[in-house]
C-alpha cells in the first residue's frame, strides 16, 4: 500500500513544484528590480530637494561633495544637470562615461526636464545588460531648472537574481530526484513479473508447456494474472498430455489385436482355392493389415516425438557425419546420385526429436516417392530472416532437393497436413504423417518447413521438389584449430 501512495504522491509533488517554480522565479526577479528602482527613486528625490534649495541660495558646494561621496560609496554616477543637459554638480567624468552606453538616457532626461517622471528604463531579465537610469526634475511645473540623474549598474543585482534562481532550480530538482529514487525500484518491482511473464510466453511459444509464470512477485493484480496464466497452462499441458497419451495408448493397444488378426488372415493362405477370387481378396486384406500396422507405428512414433518439446543447439557437421554415408548407400541402391554441399561450422537450434531424424524422413521421401536421379543436400546462413512470430535474426536453411516428379504447387500446403497423400502415391507404402510431424517439430524449435521447386528434371518437363528446413542460428566462437572439417561431397 505504501508503494502505491508513493507512486501517486511523488508525481503530484513534482507537478506542484513545476507549476509554482516558474512564477516564483519571475516574482523574485521582479521584486529585486523593484526594490532597486525604489531605492534609486528615493535617492534622486532627496538629491532633487537638496538641489532646489542649493540653487535658490547659491550654496552648491555641500551638494557637490555629497553627490561625489555617493558615487564613491556606491559606485553609482549621480549628477545635477541644467536644462541644456550640461552637468552642473557631481562626478562629471563618471557620469559622462556611463551616459555614452545608455541609449535610453536622452529620453528619460528630456521627460524629467519637462517636469515628468519617466518610467523605469531597466529590463528585469538577468541576461539583459542595460543600466537603470532614474531622473528627478528640480523645480516644479514650468519652473524646472534642472534634473538629478543616476545611472545604476545592475550587474550585481542580476547576479543575485541568478543565484536565487539557481537555488530555486536546485530545490525544484529535489522532488525529481526523489521521484527517480522512488520510481526506479517501484517500476522494477512492477515490471519484473511482466518481463518474466513475457519470457515464459516466449518459451511456451517454442513448445515448452512446462514453463510457469512467477505468481509470488509484483502487485496483487499481476500476481492474479500470473495465477490465471498458470492455471490456463496447467489445463493446456494436461490436455496435450492426455491427447498424446490417448494416441500412444490407442496405437499400442490396437497393435496386438491387429497383429493377431494379420496372423489369422495369413494362416488362411494354405486353404485358398486356386480358382475364384479368394487369392485376390486375401492379398488385399494382407496389404490393408500391413498399412494399418504402419499407421499405428507412425502414430505411436508421433506421440513419442511430440512429447519431446525442448530444442537444443547442435553442430550441423556432427549431424551429417552420422548420416551421409548411410544416405549414399541408400541412394546408390536406388540408382540415385547424392551430393552434399554444406559449409563447415554451422550451428543451429535442433528441433525436438533430432535434426537427423527429420533429414532421414526427407531423404526417405525422395527414395520412395520422387523417382529422382539426383539428390542434393545443401545449407547456408541467411542473415536478417523473418522467422516464426516475425522475429528477425539469422537462420540456417537446410535444403533437400531432387529432380524427380515433384508436387504440384497447389498441393504443397496440403502435403504438410497429417494423413494427406498425393493421388499419385496411393499405392506406395506410407502414412501421410512424415512431413506433418517434421513441420510440427521444426516449428517447435522456432523454424519452418516449406516445399519449393527442386532441381530441373532431365527431360526438361519441370522441376523436382525441394524441402527447405529453416532453423535459428546459434552463435558460437570457434578457434581455427577447433573448426570442424567439412562434410565430403
Amino acid at each position: 500500500m505504501h508503494r502505491r501512495l508513493l507512486v501517486v504522491l511523488v508525481p503530484l509533488a513534482v507537478l506542484l513544484v513545476a507549476a509554482l517554480g516558474v512564477p516564483l522565479s519571475v516574482t523574485v526577479a521582479e521584486r529585486e528590480m523593484q526594490e532597486t528602482y525604489v531605492n534609486r527613486l528615493n535617492d534622486v528625490g532627496r538629491f532633487a530637494s537638496l538641489a532646489e534649495a542649493a540653487l535658490s541660495t547659491g550654496r552648491t558646494e555641500a551638494l557637490h561633495q555629497e553627490l561625489t561621496r555617493y558615487h564613491d560609496l556606491y559606485g553609482i554616477p549621480v549628477a545635477l544637470i541644467d536644462t541644456s543637459g550640461t552637468v552642473l554638480l557631481g562626478p562629471v567624468d563618471a557620469y559622462e562615461e556611463a551616459a555614452r552606453t545608455e541609449p535610453a538616457l536622452p529620453r528619460i532626461v528630456t521627460a524629467a526636464l519637462a517636469g515628468a517622471r519617466s518610467e523605469p528604463s531597466w529590463e528585469w531579465a538577468p541576461w539583459d545588460d542595460s543600466a537603470l537610469v532614474v531622473a528627478e526634475p528640480v523645480g516644479r511645473d514650468s519652473e524646472v531648472v534642472g534634473a538629478v540623474v543616476t545611472i545604476s549598474d545592475l550587474s550585481r543585482t542580476r547576479e543575485l537574481i541568478l543565484v536565487r534562481w539557481a537555488w530555486l532550480a536546485g530545490l525544484g530538482l529535489l522532488p525529481l530526484i526523489a521521484l527517480a529514487a522512488v520510481a526506479w525500484p517501484v517500476s522494477a518491482w512492477v515490471l519484473r513479473p511482466v518481463r518474466k511473464l513475457d519470457a515464459a510466453t516466449s518459451r511456451i511459444s517454442e513448445g515448452d508447456l512446462t514453463i510457469r509464470a512467477d505468481a509470488e512477485a509484483g502487485p496483487i493484480e499481476l500476481r492474479r494474472l500470473a495465477q490465471s496464466f498458470n492455471t490456463m497452462m496447467d489445463a493446456v499441458e494436461n490436455a496435450a498430455q492426455r491427447q498424446r497419451a490417448f494416441v500412444s495408448d490407442a496405437s499400442h493397444q490396437l497393435r496386438n489385436p491387429l497383429t493377431s488378426l494379420r496372423l489369422a488372415v495369413e494362416s488362411l493362405a494354405p486353404h485358398l482355392r486356386p480358382e475364384g477370387d479368394g487369392q485376390q481378396v486375401y492379398d488385399v486384406a494382407v496389404d490393408e493389415l500391413k498399412a494399418m500396422q504402419r499407421m499405428l507405428n507412425s502414430l505411436q512414433a508421433s506421440a513419442r516425438m511430440e512429447s519431446m518439446r525442448t530444442a537444443s543447439p547442435v553442430d550441423l557437421d556432427e549431424v551429417l557425419a552420422t548420416r551421409v554415408d548411410r544416405w549414399r548407400a541408400l541412394t546408390a541402391t536406388a540408382g540415385q546420385t547424392l551430393t552434399v554441399d554444406v559449409p563447415p561450422g554451422l550451428r543451429l537450434l535442433e528441433p525436438p526429436g533430432g535434426l537427423g531424424s527429420i533429414l532421414d524422413e526427407l531423404i526417405s521421401n525422395v527414395l520412395r516417392l520422387s523417382d529422382a536421379r539426383v539428390v542434393e543436400v545443401s545449407a547456408q546462413v541467411v542473415p536478417g530472416h523473418v522467422g516464426v512470430g516475425d522475429r528477425v535474426g539469422a537462420v540456417v536453411t537446410v535444403v533437400v532437393r531432387d529432380d524427380g516428379q515433384g508436387i504440384d504447387v497447389s498441393e504443397r500446403a496440403q502435403a504438410l497436413r497429417r494423413f494427406w497423400r498425393s493421388p499419385r502415391h496411393q499405392n506406395v507404402s506410407g502414412t501421410g504423417l512424415g512431413l506433418a510431424i517434421c513441420a510440427d517439430l521444426i516449428g517447435a524449435a522456432g523454424g519452418t518447413l516449406r516445399l519449393e521447386d527442386g532441381l530441373p528434371r532431365p527431360d526438361g518437363s519441370g522441376h523436382g521438389l525441394a524441402a527447405v528446413v529453416v532453423l535459428p542460428v546459434v552463435p558460437q566462437v570457434v578457434s581455427p584449430a577447433d573448426a570442424p572439417a567439412s562434410v565430403p561431397t
